[in-house]
């Protein structure tokens, strides 16, 4: 099921390359709008609303954008942030089309019949990995899901295993990831131990970081992000 609709307003700004700094300072975010092709559009944010925006929508839900009199509905397309502490550098957003197939990356989340949280493998003190996080699919912006579910009932015994294949798919949507990648698999707690000990590291995979946020603050950085598929639009200096 879809997401409400979610809306931000964005206002033009004037002020480029380093001086954006002074805008961070202020609690703006510096933005952009690439539109099929045309003119970037640059924009500005109030920091907490982008940031509010960015965590419900993440890079899978259409926003509905106002800026400087006109509404887009726009895919968060790169956020980034400064890398030591973490605060809202910039964001790209693409324009898209209510009738344009568009493509996501939908976060992947367990499933459980009622009364359940945790699968029957890990109700009997087995330990459910994840593999994957999230797949790609295409639709239109309308029908692009929160999320995707598989069933974590069918995981119950060591080795059972749930694949892309096995996720729970609306029927307008398609997806691109290849079905035989795992998403979760059921281990026994001691094997999983020993294999670590063994590799000398850590079962769980590490989260990979936000895109952008090993990203240099500054002109350079927010430049080549403002100008990527948008010929038309000079590099800022």
């Amino acid at each position: 099921m879809a997401q409400d609709v979610i809306n931000l307003t964005l206002e033009p700004r004037s002020i480029t390359g380093k001086a954006v700094k002074h805008l961070r300072k202020d609690g703006k975010t510096p933005a952009v709008i690439h539109d099929h092709g045309q003119p970037s559009i640059i924009v500005e944010a109030d920091t907490v609303s982008l940031l509010k925006a960015y965590r419900q929508a993440g890079k899978h839900h259409p926003i509905i954008l106002s800026a400087g009199g006109k509404t887009y509905t726009a895919m968060i397309k790169t956020v980034e942030f400064e890398p030591r502490k973490h605060l809202l550098n910039h964001v790209v957003f693409n324009a898209v089309a209510a009738d344009q197939v568009v493509e996501a990356e939908i976060p992947i989340e367990p499933q459980f019949n009622e009364g359940n949280e945790a699968s029957p493998a890990e109700r009997s003190g087995l330990i459910v990995l994840n593999n994957l996080e999230s797949v790609t699919v295409e639709a239109l912006p309308k029908d692009l899901p929160e999320v995707i579910y598989y069933d974590a009932e069918k995981l119950v015994e060591i080795g059972d295993q749930i694949s892309v294949a096995d996720l729970i798919l609306p029927p307008s949507v398609v997806l691109k990831t290849e079905t035989n990648h795992a998403v979760a698999t059921v281990y026994e707690p001691s094997a999983l131990a020993a294999a670590n000990e063994s590799a000398g590291g850590s079962a769980e995979e590490a989260v990979p970081a936000e895109e952008g946020e090993t990203a240099e603050e500054g002109a350079t950085g927010e430049a080549s992000s403002e100008s990527a598929g948008a010929g038309s639009e000079k590099t800022e200096s």
